[in-house]
């Protein structure tokens, strides 16, 4: 600690030595209060951790313990790939209440249909991963294409439910407007009109313009490069 030990229980006994060897006078005020009371704690304050300075040490790598662990499932796979495949799916509205939340109890993957629960990708998931663990070695690939096949097939009798339902409605007098397909016609032509209407104008326009240009004998640079041929040749009405 340089050159004097002052270290707390070591103070008494370097003022004792440096009055003996007369190194120093008279004895300090407080040489018999330390004698009867040894300090426990250093006299000299260190510097505070803001004020010093950062060593130059390389940075360790923050530790992975405190890190939680990736939470994985079986269904997570296979929910990725079915989604993959048909990504439509996603945007189909879904019921995520509960009455009791006790739906688990009560519905498996034995059923592509669930009681009380629309068809949906989770339908397809749940029954492929029941086919995979209570089938006699059916693969993923196996169960995912029959877990498919039952859902195109639920997919297909709603199509035809809800298409009888709309002959049977109109048969007896319903309206329900216009479709997607009307509606798309109708922008269609009302955007072909407006292209005729402009191609008219546009017609108009030049046809006055060359009938302005022979009375003040100006040409249209458009109309003498319409009037040339691809192979240089002066066409009707074009001048060579």
């Amino acid at each position: 600690m340089g050159r004097y030990d002052l270290r707390p229980l070591h103070v008494h006994q370097e003022a004792t030595q440096l009055l003996q060897t007369r190194r120093l006078r008279r004895q300090p005020p407080w040489y018999h209060v330390v004698r009867a009371v040894p300090p426990t704690q250093a006299l000299v304050r260190t510097l505070p951790v803001q004020h010093q300075t950062p060593k130059a040490a390389a940075t360790r790598k923050p530790s992975k313990m405190f890190r939680p662990l990736p939470i994985v499932y079986p269904e997570d796979r296979l929910r990725r790939e079915f989604f993959a495949d048909h990504p439509w799916e996603l945007a189909r509205p879904r019921m995520v209440l509960e009455d009791d939340g006790k739906d688990w109890q009560r519905r498996g993957g034995s059923e592509l249909r669930q009681p009380g629960q629309g068809v949906s990708g989770e339908n397809v998931v749940q029954r492929q991963m029941w086919l995979m663990t209570n089938g006699e070695g059916m693969t993923a690939a196996k169960a995912y294409d029959q877990a498919r096949q039952e859902f195109y097939a639920i997919r297909h009798q709603e199509d035809v439910e809800r298409r009888v339902a709309k002959e049977e409605a109109l048969a007896t007098g319903a309206y329900f407007g216009k479709g997607y397909l009307q509606i798309g016609m109708e922008l269609e032509d009302k955007e072909f009109e407006q292209w005729k209407e402009w191609v008219y104008s546009e017609a108009e326009n030049r046809q006055q313009a060359s009938i302005d240009s022979v009375w003040t004998g100006a040409t249209d640079p458009e109309s003498d490069e319409a009037a040339v041929d691809p192979d240089g040749h002066a066409v009707e009405g074009g001048t060579e």
